[in-house]
């Protein structure tokens, strides 16, 4: 069971990479590159180095004290990083998905894996996406690490609630359910200061779309080819013996 799962995972993953870097590169990766044009020129005024320290804090080529860390180079290797980056996050999210998938007692096929992958989508991206819209870089937000506490407690609330309604069903379950999936927004994510930042707006909004439209990629391949890989695993051992 465990060899069957991870080479699901493993297939999964890697083909629902595919696909996601092919679209971020198409479709998202032009805006972080034309939003980091901004973001230099905002960073050489004195004003607007000094007036948002929280900018620097929201991306990973930083250090808390304000001087760049190690990033990878525009071109390829950002590419190639980023890619990478989308590979192990697929693995990860095709076993927990193949884990709640057994842990549930559903059967494994292409399309109930597809529908808790659509799950998936809902509470690891769209939920957030509410509270916390994908961001470009350059745009002012709170500390990272609220707003990774958000998340977090955001992702595990809707998939819990989902999983309440749609699979434990009846009036409790669902009214629970409900209430988790309000919860976290009720309470509010944070949010960073108010800044005038010469970005235009439309990158911020077609960013975030096309992120969301990225995601759902993402999880409708990772349902379907873990579904797909399952049984092809298992008819190969099938075959084999």
């Amino acid at each position: 069971m465990t060899k069957r799962l991870l080479a699901a995972a493993l297939v999964a993953g890697f083909l629902a990479a595919c696909v996601a870097s092919g679209l971020q590169f198409a479709l998202t990766s032009p805006l972080i590159l034309a939003a980091e044009k901004y973001e230099t020129a905002e960073a050489v005024a004195p004003a607007h180095a000094s007036a948002n320290p929280l900018i620097v804090l929201a991306h990973a080529g930083h250090h808390a004290d304000g001087e760049p860390g190690w990033q990878p180079a525009p071109g390829l290797q950002r590419l190639a990083f980023t890619a990478l980056a989308t590979l192990v996050s697929g693995v990860g999210y095709a076993l927990l998905l193949g884990a709640v998938l057994i842990a549930a007692g559903r059967e494994v096929t292409p399309s109930e894996a597809l529908r808790f992958g659509i799950g998936g989508f809902l509470a690891a991206s769209l939920a957030p996406a509410i509270g916390l819209p994908p961001e470009l870089p350059g745009v002012a937000a709170a500390a990272l690490e609220s707003r990774q506490l958000w998340w977090v407690a955001t992702a595990v609330a809707t998939a819990v609630g989902l999983y309440l309604i749609a699979v434990r069903r009846g009036p409790v379950a669902t009214g629970l359910g409900l209430a988790l999936l309000v919860a976290p927004h009720a309470w509010g994510a944070p949010h960073g200061p108010e800044e005038i930042s010469a970005m235009p707006p439309v990158y911020a909004a077609q960013f975030a779309a096309r992120s969301l439209a990225v995601a759902f990629a993402f999880w409708a391949v990772l349902g379907l080819a873990f579904g797909w890989a399952w049984g092809a695993v298992a008819g190969r051992k099938g075959v084999s013996a």
